[in-house]
């Protein structure tokens, strides 16, 4: 019986159980919730069985013929008929195996140990469940769910775990088809091969850390934003706006679902796929198989990937099919009119929020937003970039470069502190798994300074960098590269590098002019390892400055005359910026690609889920 002084525990109030961080998350590893009963439920990580001695014989003296089974009482009696058939039978083999094969033999009892996730944390709760309750080839499999009713006890066996649940109910088990293939085995699979199976990896510890991170980081964000005033806004994702060509946009429109190929509708289930793209990425896969065979070390990587290779190959086929029929079809598409068009006008999915951000800077003050930003960039190989990223942007009147430049600042610092204080098992673990440097990277961001140059100043640097070859050459009034960031705070300055004051061809028509009339003032922030996280500037509030760039761009007067409105009617500086919050979770997290951080990510070529 609980006692009534012990700790409470809370359940989840809509499964009602205990969250398994609630138990191994506990400084003393659960140790002070010995002999408390509890739900919990989870997914089996891995297993192992322990076999339990043999059932002893009946002893029938103790037991009356009431009490015992026919079983029993036939086990109990072997022994005696054995030796009458000694002295009748002379020990007669046959007569002793005849008797043994009419003797039922009851299968040995066994534990299974159980080593139980939810996702809440990194630690796994032990689970030991007897035979007599589940079979061990039900809920042993790795993958299986199941919800549990039981009590909290020292491990059956000793071990690293100071406490495990023992079983009195299996409340729930999700078994797992031994026909359909596990994807995750004991052993870890590359993170690469997991790209394919977003729908999975999210029960793999490393990609539950990352989700952990990333979930932290966005607590973080809200936090600082409603703790310094200001109010978060919801922009919209389709929007008719330009941005004066300095990213690429998807199209937004119903006008292709009235396009007809000889009179009947196009199913095309493999648009916007490369086949160029896609074999290239065939030598990849043949070169990951061919190595995984000789290391012969992780068969369970190596069947993964030559799925993933007979997948590729699969699709490769289908896309010459499906250039084969184009070449062999006569397309007739007459010229896209917008005006029949759902919004009546060409319509994009959004690549920033800021335009209409300040619209509301310019009537509340501070404020932010927090959503999806697309980009129609053919980039399938780059490791820091996708077609759909998570953006937080904000916008602040009466404010300058000089202010967003030290709100960026101070935004980052809060972050990165936030992980240390509120995920350090997390930290913990990937820094033992990915990147060793992890928490004093983050750490010299909470402590450190950020240096500041104009873009000038890191041209000439990069110019001068004796012996090194960069692929692109850096000029004065072209945008510097991920290689050329990458530079500056990876191995010049070796910390973070706020580089501002860039050419006006560079950056959009809405950054506002400096007084030399060639650079605006825009401003970056790059980050060793991962580059630019944090894109802003000061907008320009001067009517008569704004209208003749526009005009210069192309861009028409129907389209921003909201905007210029705001020019006209109570105009104010103001200055805001982008964060590229899944650049910043691969920064948090050590890893090298942002497609392993991101839940689904959206590439050139491949938008699977």
């Amino acid at each position: 019986m609980e006692s009534e002084n012990a700790e409470k525990l809370n359940l989840f109030k809509y499964s009602k159980r205990v969250i398994l961080k609630d138990i191994v998350g506990r400084d003393d590893g659960g140790a002070g919730l010995l002999g408390r009963r509890v739900v919990i439920g989870g997914w089996v990580k891995s297993s192992r069985e322990i076999k339990k001695d043999p059932p002893s014989m009946v002893d029938t003296d103790a037991v009356g013929p009431k009490d015992a089974s026919c079983v029993e009482l036939m086990q109990s009696r072997i022994p005696f008929l054995r030796s009458i058939l000694k002295v009748l039978g002379g020990g007669d083999h046959r007569i002793r195996d005849k008797l043994d094969s009419v003797t039922p033999k009851p299968p040995q009892p066994s534990i299974s140990v159980l080593q139980i996730s939810d996702g809440s944390c990194v630690r796994t709760l032990q689970v030991a469940v007897d035979s007599a309750l589940a079979s061990p080839s039900q809920i042993m499999p790795t993958g299986t769910s199941i919800l549990a009713k039981g009590i909290l006890q020292q491990p059956y066996l000793p071990g690293k775990h100071v406490v495990e649940l023992k079983v009195e109910q299996l409340l729930h088990v999700g078994i797992v088809d031994p026909d359909s293939r596990y994807p995750l085995s004991r052993k870890r699979l590359p993170l690469e091969m997991l790209r394919d199976r977003s729908h999975i990896r999210p029960r793999t510890t490393t990609v539950a850390s990352i989700t952990r991170i990333n979930n932290a980081l966005t607590q973080a964000t809200h936090t600082f934003f409603q703790n310094h005033g200001f109010l978060y806004v919801q922009v919209p994702i389709i929007t008719s706006l330009d941005t004066g060509g300095f990213s690429k946009k998807f199209q937004v429109t119903t006008l292709f679902n009235k396009e007809t190929v000889q009179g009947q509708n196009i199913v095309d289930n493999t648009a916007g796929v490369s086949l160029d793209n896609i074999k290239a990425s065939i030598k990849e896969k043949n070169r990951l198989v061919e190595e995984l065979k000789r290391s012969e070390s992780n068969k369970e990587a190596l069947v993964a990937a030559v799925q993933d290779l007979r997948k590729t190959n699969e699709l490769v086929a289908q896309l010459e099919a499906r250039e084969k029929a184009k070449s062999e079809t006569s397309l007739r598409t007459e010229k896209l009119n917008f005006s029949e068009d759902f919004f009546s006008r060409p319509a994009y999915l959004t690549v920033s929020g800021r335009l209409h951000l300040e619209s509301y800077a310019c009537a509340l003050g501070n404020v932010y937003t927090f959503g999806p930003r697309f980009q129609a960039e053919e980039s399938e190989y780059s490791k820091r970039l996708l077609a759909e990223m998570w953006m937080v942007e904000l916008e602040m009147a009466f404010s300058e470069l000089e202010d967003a430049m030290d709100c960026a600042g101070d935004l980052l610092k809060y972050m990165c502190k936030w992980i240390s204080d509120h995920c350090p098992d997390d930290q913990k673990f990937l820094s033992k798994r990915i990147d060793q440097t992890l928490v004093d990277r983050l750490q010299s961001i909470v402590s450190g300074s950020f240096e500041k140059i104009t873009y000038a100043e890191a041209v000439e640097i990069l110019k001068q960098v004796p012996g090194k070859k960069f692929e692109a050459k850096p000029e004065y009034g072209f945008t510097l590269t991920e290689e050329h960031e990458s530079y500056l705070a990876d191995e010049f300055y070796k910390r973070p590098v706020i580089i501002y004051n860039q050419p006006k061809e560079i950056k959009p028509f809405y950054v506002r002019l400096n007084d030399d009339g060639k650079t605006v003032a825009a401003f970056d922030v790059i980050l060793p390892k991962v580059g630019a996280v944090i894109r802003g500037s000061q907008n320009e509030e001067r009517f008569d400055w704004l209208s003749p760039r526009m005009k210069e761009l192309g861009l028409t007067n129907r389209e921003y005359e909201w905007y210029l409105d705001l020019r006209r009617q109570g105009t104010v500086k103001h200055s805001g910026f982008s964060v590229a919050l899944d650049s910043l979770v691969l920064y948090a997290t050590g890893l090298n690609d942002i497609k392993d951080v991101v839940p689904f990510p959206r590439i050139y070529g491949n938008g699977n889920h």
